[in-house]
């Protein structure tokens, strides 16, 4: 071959030139643009052509030979091995085209359909992030370091989770929440989002009928896709599930699998339902003969009283899951969340969860323990109780001096987010225009499953400063006055 045939190399010098001409090398020759048997450029030639040292070309020469890609003959120069396949040189038009039509699976092809959610970049306003500048990043890194250094900590662990850890998060949930478990009924997942993956993958099959809260969390509408589920939209009273409907509504709830709520902060309306409703719906539940999901989103953030104890721990049975997540209480990134499973369940779950992503990373579960025995969790809760209580307070009162003809509020004094209802006004409008220009936020109509019963935006305010929340009302102010 002449050193004129060859393609043309596009080399990035502030890249190892090496890795580049190998890369490119092994690129030509699996597209069938150097065919077997083809004699290449001597080394000197190569590397006058590409203007790189001699010893650059002749190792990446001795690479291809070392993956069997080149010969060398004495005497004779370097050839492309022959004994490789006869590979036509590919059409990326034929190709596309080609791959375009092999069919997807049915649950692919279902994603098309969906309204699944994206994350948006952490953005002032995006619901879910915490005050990520309160976190105490000093004490985590220390314990980062002193757990990195751990030679036990770079192997494998348990699928159900790090012992140390599932044991003391069966400690603080007793303690706080009034949750009936011991660490072996705990499994760590990579955050809320798999555990309710693997709740649709171990207790529903193709079909089964779902209960879902009416407006409710979207994450949990996408898991239970998963299973092609009939979901089932159960409205809500006072902000929060209603139980009466539930009962006066048997035709609609027959043959139902499973139940997902939020009791004790509803995702997105903030209602927090009573003890007594807590007790209907759990005696239902038992009736009927149906899981029960208890995501116990925001419990550690109610500003004016205790939240109600948790539904685990108020009945004798064994069908309620309860869900919990450290990613909106420290921060988002971390993708830990953790299950706490009737017995009868452990072992499925475990298995599922062993199949579908394997142990949870085991520095961050060392992390998390430490953080939590030393009372660290604690201390950071309560700072941010107080913290959270004060820039709701703040925002409420910004919007009803601001926007009190324009909006309504929707809040139930907890969490980390507060809904503004927009009386029927577009919102995935207003929404689209505030994401552009660096506000988060959700449209509220987006997380109904049918058609919206209300039009709003879903505000998280954690994540903010007073500054920020005096520039949204007053953005909001002008999008709502035309």
């Amino acid at each position: 071959m002449a050193i004129s045939d060859l393609p043309p190399f596009d080399l990035d010098t502030t890249q190892p030139l090496q890795a580049q001409i190998h890369r490119q090398f092994v690129q030509w020759i699996k597209e069938g643009r150097l065919e077997p048997g083809t004699r290449l450029p001597s080394s000197r030639q190569l590397s006058l052509l590409l203007a790189v040292s001699r010893n650059t070309v002749v190792a990446v020469i001795d690479q291809l030979k070392a993956e069997g890609f080149v010969r060398t003959e004495v005497g004779r120069g370097s050839f492309i091995e022959p004994s490789l396949p006869q590979v036509q040189p590919i059409d990326p038009v034929v190709s596309s085209l080609e791959f375009s039509s092999l069919p997807l699976s049915g649950f692919a092809q279902q994603l098309e359909q969906l309204s699944v959610s994206v994350h948006q970049k952490t953005m002032p306003f995006t619901p879910g992030i915490p005050a990520l500048e309160d976190f105490p990043m000093a004490v985590w890194q220390r314990l980062w370091r002193y757990n990195q250094s751990r030679i036990r900590l770079m192997g494998y662990d348990h699928y159900q989770g790090y012992m140390p850890l599932r044991s003391a998060i069966a400690d603080y949930l007793r303690v706080s929440r009034g949750v009936r478990a011991n660490a072996d009924q705990i499994l760590i997942t990579d955050g809320a989002q798999q555990a309710l993956a693997l709740s649709a993958l171990v207790l529903l099959d193709d079909g089964d009928k779902v209960l879902h809260e009416n407006p409710g969390y979207r994450g949990a509408q996408s898991a239970f896709s998963i299973r092609h589920t009939q979901q089932v939209a159960v409205p809500l009273k006072h902000q929060a599930i209603d139980v009466d409907w539930l009962i006066k509504h048997e035709q609609h709830c027959e043959d139902a699998k499973l139940l997902y709520t939020t009791p004790t902060h509803q995702y997105p309306m903030g209602g927090l339902l009573s003890a007594a409703d807590r007790i209907r719906l759990l005696e239902w539940a038992t009736e009927k003969k149906l899981w029960l999901i208890e995501d116990d989103y925001d419990s550690e953030f109610h500003f004016l009283h205790s939240p109600v104890a948790a539904m685990q721990g108020m009945t004798q049975q064994n069908n309620v899951i309860y869900m919990g997540s450290f990613s909106k209480v420290l921060y988002p990134s971390l993708r830990l969340g953790y299950l706490v499973l009737p017995k009868q369940l452990v072992a499925p779950f475990t298995q599922a969860k062993s199949i579908v992503s394997g142990e949870s990373t085991l520095l961050q579960q060392a992390v998390i323990a430490d953080f939590i025995e030393e009372g660290h969790f604690a201390r950071h809760l309560r700072r941010m109780r107080q913290s959270y209580k004060k820039k709701w307070l703040d925002f409420e009162d910004k919007i009803n001096k601001k926007l009190a003809q324009q909006v309504d509020v929707i809040a139930e004094s907890a969490g980390m987010h507060l809904v503004l209802d927009f009386n029927g006004r577009d919102d995935k409008s207003i929404c689209r225009i505030l994401n552009q220009e660096g506000f988060g936020g959700s449209a509220l109509s987006a997380y109904y499953l049918d058609d919206a019963q209300k039009t709003g935006m879903v505000f998280g305010f954690a994540n903010s400063n007073e500054q920020q929340r005096e520039a949204l009302v007053e953005r909001l102010a002008d999008l709502l006055g035309h």
